[in-house]
């Protein structure tokens, strides 16, 4: 007797081993690789999984936005929840809206951003899809550029950033950073976005700027308050600017000739 409930209950311990082994973990990990001074914020959507009739109003259906607070309190690790329920409604991922931050001055408005997106599908073409390592890892690669221009009558530097989608040896591709993945393939998995800064900074818009051997000279316009400025192919009459740090100058980056 004695003999047949231990058999008994190591069949049972064995069962819930393997029902525990077989069960797959309901998060994957987000992860970034940027550059010094940058961060992610990450707001993560849902919808109800396949197969269900109910509706969620898009307030209930987005998870806590991650890295809120980028400038105070950045983690490059973010642990996301793939199936949850809301008001009663089994929901799923749907996408991660991602935004790149960085700051190029110290004051609260010298910063600029641009976005990226992940999509999740119960299905997808093969071509659409990520594929993962053996070690359960996918990236996905972008490149940001600086954009720099400026504004209003002190002519102030502005930065505006530009990120474009790359493959893995860095060339440029056609819209912003991009990955899709189907729902099978999240459990237990890591997705990193890996993001590169372009060598050199370039005007945001074209022929406001001239360049010289030892940076670019802003030119003038019709005078100091005209708000566009266009060279118009003159390459002699140039304007000073202020940097963001109030330095009044004559060339960027070196400020000074």
């Amino acid at each position: 007797m004695k003999l047949a409930l231990r058999i008994a209950a190591l069949n049972g311990c064995l069962t819930m081993a393997t029902g525990c082994a077989d069960k797959q973990p309901n998060t994957f990990m987000f992860t970034a690789d940027l550059p010094p001074d940058f961060a992610y914020r990450a707001a993560v959507y849902y919808v109800p999984a396949p197969g269900e009739t109910c509706t969620v109003e898009t307030r209930y259906n987005k998870a806590p936005v991650f890295n809120r607070a980028w400038r105070k309190a950045y983690k490059p690790d973010s642990e996301i929840v793939i199936r949850r329920t809301r008001m009663g409604c089994p929901l799923v991922i749907n996408r991660i809206e991602l935004e790149i931050h960085s700051a190029y001055g110290k004051d609260w408005s010298d910063i600029s951003q641009d976005s990226a997106n992940v999509v999740i599908r119960d299905d997808l073409e093969e071509h659409y899809k990520g594929v993962f390592s053996e070690a359960g890892e996918n990236t996905f690669y972008g490149q940001c550029q600086w954009l720099f221009r400026t504004s209003g009558k002190p002519r102030i530097l502005r930065k505006i950033l530009d990120c474009k989608k790359t493959d893995p040896q860095g060339e440029i591709g056609r819209g912003r950073p991009f990955s899709a993945y189907t729902l099978a393939q999240l459990p237990g998995k890591t997705v990193r976005m890996k993001i590169n800064l372009a060598r050199e900074e370039r005007p945001y818009m074209g022929d406001t700027w001239v360049k010289v051997p030892n940076g670019w000279k802003r030119c003038m316009g019709d005078s100091f308050e005209d708000p566009y400025a266009f060279c118009f192919g003159n390459h002699k009459d140039f304007s000073g600017f202020q940097m963001p740090d109030g330095r009044k100058c004559t060339i960027y980056p070196g400020c000074t000739e």
